[in-house]
């Protein structure tokens, strides 16, 4: 069984305000740190779906992280399932979930992911399972921080 990280937020804006957020990925550099790169390489006539090319950064360990995923977003069911096409993970994969509650959304994320590297220890995939949490989290609240913005 992979790795699973699963984090939520809640979010003080509008649906329609976090949803444009979320689908805005090209600017996910703009406000998110950890985020080196982002460029869109498909993009379905509807915009539901994307093929998006990542490096993201790895402070502790000085190391970039590259990945190409695609991103089905569902518009009825407010979520966004995304998998790696190819790239630095043997395996990624995850759905955003966004769910109006009390005024507020609630982003729910989870995360199935594999990522090996020969000859590291238990401490190593430890260390790899605790960034991709804070990754996660990461993510959430600065989408969050941008949606409250607006």
């Amino acid at each position: 069984m992979l790795p699973r990280i699963e984090e939520t937020v809640e979010i003080a804006a509008p649906l329609e305000t976090v949803w444009a957020v979320a689908q805005d990925v090209e600017s996910f550099p703009e406000f998110m740190p950890d985020v080196r790169s982002l460029k869109v390489l498909e993009r379905s006539p509807d915009g539901l779906r994307t093929v998006t090319e990542w490096e993201g950064i790895i402070k502790e360990f000085k190391r970039t992280v590259r990945w190409t995923e695609e991103d089905v977003w569902d518009p009825q069911a407010r979520t966004c399932a995304f998998r790696m096409l190819r790239g630095d993970f043997d395996s990624y994969e995850g759905l955003w979930t966004f769910t109006e509650e009390d005024g507020k959304v609630r982003f729910h994320c989870v995360v199935d992911y594999e990522y090996d590297v020969p000859l590291i220890g238990p401490l190593i995939k430890n260390i790899v399972a605790l960034k991709m949490k804070q990754n996660a989290a990461n993510i959430l609240q600065a989408i969050k921080a941008r949606a409250e913005s607006r």
